[in-house]
This record gives structure tokens, C-alpha cells and sequence, in this order.
């Protein structure tokens, strides 16, 4: 529920600002309990940027494309280099067959057999020769560096002797030798002969020529980021101009007063994507400088108005409450209910001229019209505001806390006290017989990029503010429910002249309010 005050208040007396400044409360006395510190909320992880994800894009098609051509080169090369082994094998063993297989005569000896096949010429480095039947190697052997031929080991001969004769070419893991592609062959004799060559060369082979490619495909990489950086800045620059001019428009004061839009973005191509993005955008700035042009006139046509209004009422009423002054001045008796009519005049006239004086004030501030600047003791002036208060609403508590030194700061001594005296009052008026408003005034240190300020609090622990219209109580005619009276003489006017007053000195004026406890905050530059 709103708070709204009235600025009128019973003029102070010497005695009352003695007994308010002896009710003053010690600053340590008045000062709330510490809170626990609240949790720190987790941290989010910041949102990817545009250009970044187009870097990323980029990167990724970049490895993608060069990690399919490199599986399909390494896989099609070695493909064909296995293809053109097996077809020495297979020429190896067509000559194997012709030495060994003589259809004239029966099968050399195992051993002479074995190395007839090792000394066929053009055998590789590392090939293999075995004889074979039964599952069981009769004669093995591989070509060394020298020359010389050396016998196979048992697990290497084991694994020779398990190929199947079929004349179809496998590949073979030898412990100690590596792969091998081999192929075996049946005779006349009852024989099977078997010929093996290395893989170590086609799988050097195609190992460096992946290694080529991933090194290639890293620098294609780097050159590709490098370029697409280029490239998306200078595609992203109109984008960003964009950006610059929204940050401008934003950090402008557009609430009031005439405003001044930057200038439009530059638009290199509406045929693009960034082009229409500026041009729909220059077509908003101007929608919006226009809209603002047509309510800040009409802002003014209405200040204008309440201006002229208000001060032109203020002679009527100067007239309505002398010539009802005059009438009672009558020497002759006038009738009781002509008496009670020229009183409900006067009390109506002079809420009147209030209200007329409040909404003049509102509208001179509104036009930005100078306050005056001069030197303020806060000090002094919060024990005037409360000695004033306390004559006018002596069943209230009330409690003053002020430094022993004096606060002074630069501003409208009779603004500043109209402030603190319509915060009193609406603590005054909304608040039941009986409750306890503190006023404290504090003296604050330069924090967080901001001067030294004075700040004044009044507190009271009434009822408190219904959070419904916590956020209108501020401006003008605001109204409370019914739950908490208004009495005769309120306007509505009190606590919007209080943000404007405060606004006007550059300072800050806020709320916090729960059942029990409701606290009003004025913070001034010192």
C-alpha cells in the first residue's frame, strides 16, 4: 500500500526541538543487526560470440573435409599397394610352381625345395619360403640383409603352416617379423609350398603419406582461421556499427527532456543480411525520434499547462480565503450555519492553495528550473524537521540519531527540509497512535566509484507496504488502500515531491518495507 504524505506541518517550537533532540538515539543503538552474507550465485558460462561460431564452423569443415580425403587417399593407396604385392606373390608363386612341380620327375628334397623358392630371383627383403604338409612345416626360411637364409621359429612356422591352400593371398602377423601378406600353393607331390612378403614397406608407405596429409591439413587449417578471421570481421564490421549505435541509443536518457538519437548506420548493401539488419534499424531510430519528439511536446504542453493553471489559481484563492476572512470580520452576528459554511471554505481553500503549490513546485522541476545551492547543515535541519514533527503528532514515538558534527552539504535548505518533513509526515499519517519513527543521519565513505554522501533514514515499525503498489508510490496522486486511512488534507503529492526534490539534488530515495518495520532512504551528495 502506497504511503503518500502531505508537506503541511505545525511550525516547531524551541521547547519541542529540546525534547526531540533529547529523545536523540545513539548511532550504534539504532544501527541494524548484520545479515549473514547471501550465497554467491553460480557462475554461467559466457555465451559464444558470432564470429566465434563462425570460426568454429569454418575449422571444423576444414578438418572434416581434410579428414575424409586423407582416410580415402591413405585407404586407396594402400589398397593398391597391397594389390601390386599380392601380384608378386602371385608371379612368385606361378615360377615356384614351375620349379618345383616338374610333371617329369618327383619333388626335390624339403630343404633344396625351400630355398629353390628363396633363391628365385627378385625376392624382397625379408621373404618367406615354406614347405608345408600335413599342418606341419617340413622346411621354412626368410632372406636376411646378407643374403644368407635363416629359419623361421616355431610361432612363426605355425602360423605359415595354418594358411590354407587356396592360392588366395592373406595377411599374416608374425611375432617378431611383422605383417607379412602371404599366399600357399599344393603340388604333385602331396606338398604345399607357402611365399611371404613384408608389409613394412607399403605401410611406411602409406604412414607417411597420412603424416603429409595431417601436416598439410593443419596448415591449410591455420591458413583457413587466418583467413576466415579476415573474413568475418570485415563482413561482421556493419554489424558491429550496429552494435555501437545501440549501445549509444541505450546509455541515453530517453525518460525525459528532448533527446538528441545518434546518427543512422551506414549501410553498404541492403541486398545482404547485414544490410537489411541496419536498415530495419535506421528505420526504428527514426520511429523512436520521432515518437520522442511528439511526447516531449506534449510533456511540455502539459507542464505548460499545470504551470500556468496553478499559478493562475493562486489569485482566486488568495481571494476566496480574504473575502471569507472579511465575513467573519462582520460586526453583526451571522447564523451558526453560515459560520460553519465560511470555515469549511477557509480549511477548503487553503487545502487548495496546497495542492496548488505542490503541483506548481512539481511542474518547476519538471522544467529543469535551478534550485538554489547553498551550504546545508542536514544536521540541524533533520532536529528542526523532527521537532516539527513531534508538535504535530505527539502520539507518535519519534527518535532522532545524528552525528555530533555537523553535515553539510550543497543544496535548497527549504527543499531538503520539505523532503524530510513529508517523509514525517507520511509516517505520521499512515502509521497508528503509538508507533516508534526513528530518523537517522549518517555520514557515508566514497565507495564504489561514488562520492561521499549524507543519507537520511526515517524508519517506523507500522504496518507496513502492500508490495502491490510499492512500485507507483512515487508519483503523483498516488493513493493507499483502504486499509490504512487517509486523512482530511492528504493530495498525494508528498512522496512525489520528495523523489523529485531528491532527483533534482542528484541524489537517490528508495523504500524497504515489511509488516513491522517500513524504512525510507535518502542519500545526497556531500
Amino acid at each position: 500500500m502506497t504511503r503518500p504524505g502531505d508537506p503541511g506541518h505545525a511550525a516547531a517550537s524551541r521547547q519541542a526541538q529540546a525534547d526531540a533532540t533529547a529523545g536523540r538515539v545513539p548511532d550504534s543503538a539504532a544501527r541494524p543487526a548484520a545479515s549473514p552474507p547471501a550465497a554467491a550465485p553460480p557462475r554461467r558460462r559466457a555465451p559464444m560470440t558470432l564470429r566465434r561460431r563462425l570460426l568454429i564452423v569454418i575449422a571444423s569443415l576444414v578438418v572434416l573435409v581434410s579428414a575424409v580425403v586423407g582416410l580415402v587417399s591413405v585407404a586407396v593407396l594402400h589398397n593398391q599397394l597391397v594389390a601390386r604385392l599380392d601380384a608378386q606373390l602371385e608371379q612368385t608363386i606361378d615360377r615356384a610352381g614351375r620349379a618345383l612341380d616338374d610333371p617329369g620327375g618327383p619333388l626335390p628334397i624339403p630343404p633344396e625345395g625351400a630355398d629353390v623358392l628363396l633363391r628365385l630371383p627378385g625376392q624382397p627383403l625379408g621373404a618367406i619360403a615354406a614347405l608345408v604338409t600335413d599342418r606341419a612345416v617340413l622346411y621354412s626360411g626368410t632372406l636376411d640383409r646378407e643374403g644368407d637364409i635363416d629359419e623361421l621359429s616355431e610361432a612363426a612356422g605355425a602360423t605359415i603352416a595354418s594358411i590354407p591352400t587356396d592360392r588366395k593371398p592373406v595377411t599374416v602377423e608374425l611375432d617378431e617379423l611383422g605383417e607379412y601378406r602371404a599366399i600357399a600353393a599344393p603340388t604333385n607331390g602331396g606338398y604345399s609350398f607357402v611365399v611371404a612378403f613384408p608389409l613394412a614397406e607399403v605401410n611406411a608407405t602409406t604412414t607417411q603419406l597420412a603424416i603429409t596429409i595431417a601436416v598439410v591439413a593443419l596448415a591449410g587449417l591455420a591458413g583457413a582461421l587466418a583467413l576466415g578471421a579476415v573474413t568475418v570481421r570485415r563482413a561482421l564490421q556493419p554489424l558491429d556499427r550496429v552494435t555501437e549505435t545501440a549501445t549509444l541509443v541505450s546509455e541515453l536518457p530517453l525518460a525525459r527532456g528532448d533527446v538528441e538519437l545518434p546518427d543512422r548506420v551506414p549501410v553498404d548493401d541492403e541486398r545482404t543480411e547485414v544490410g537489411r539488419l541496419a536498415t530495419a534499424f535506421n528505420r526504428m531510430l527514426g520511429h523512436v525520434s520521432t515518437s520522442l519528439s511528439a511526447r516531449e511536446q506534449s510533456e511540455r504542453k502539459v507542464r505548460r499547462f499545470v504551470a500556468d493553471a496553478s499559478h493562475e489559481l493562486r489569485t482566486p484563492l488568495a481571494s476566496i480565503r480574504g473575502y471569507s476572512e472579511l465575513t467573519r470580520l462582520h460586526g453583526g452576528e451571522l447564523p451558526a450555519d453560515v459560520v460553519h459554511a465560511l470555515g469549511r471554505i477557509e480549511s477548503e481553500s487553503l487545502r487548495m492553495t496546497e495542492l496548488v503549490e505542490d503541483l506548481l513546485l512539481l511542474a518547476r522541476l519538471d522544467e529543469g528550473r535551478e534550485l538554489r545551492r547553498d551550504r546545508v547543515d542536514l544536521r540541524q535541519l533533520v532536529v528542526d524537521a523532527v521537532g516539527d514533527a513531534q508538535v504535530a503528532g505527539p502520539e507518535h514515538d519519534w527518535r532522532v540519531a545524528v552525528p555530533d558534527g555537523d553535515v553539510m552539504i550543497t543544496g535548497d535548505r527549504s527543499r531538503l527540509h520539505q523532503v524530510v518533513a513529508n517523509l514525517l509526515a507520511n509516517a505520521r499519517v499512515h502509521t497508528p497512535e503509538g508507533t516508534k519513527v526513528v530518523v537517522r543521519l549518517q555520514q557515508l565513505a566514497a565507495t564504489d566509484g561514488t562520492g561521499p554522501r549524507a543519507r537520511v533514514t526515517v524508519a517506523d515499525d507500522g504496518p507496513g507496504i502492500d508490495p502491490a503498489v510499492r512500485a507507483t508510490m512515487f508519483e503523483r496522486f498516488a493513493r493507499g488502500d483502504a486499509s490504512r486511512s487517509r486523512r482530511a488534507g492528504s493530495t498525494g503529492l508528498g512522496l512525489a515531491i520528495v523523489n523529485a526534490v531528491v532527483e533534482a539534488h542528484h541524489g537517490t530515495v528508495g523504500v524497504e518495507s515489511e509488516p513491522g518495520r517500513t524504512e525510507f532512504t535518502v542519500d545526497l551528495p556531500a
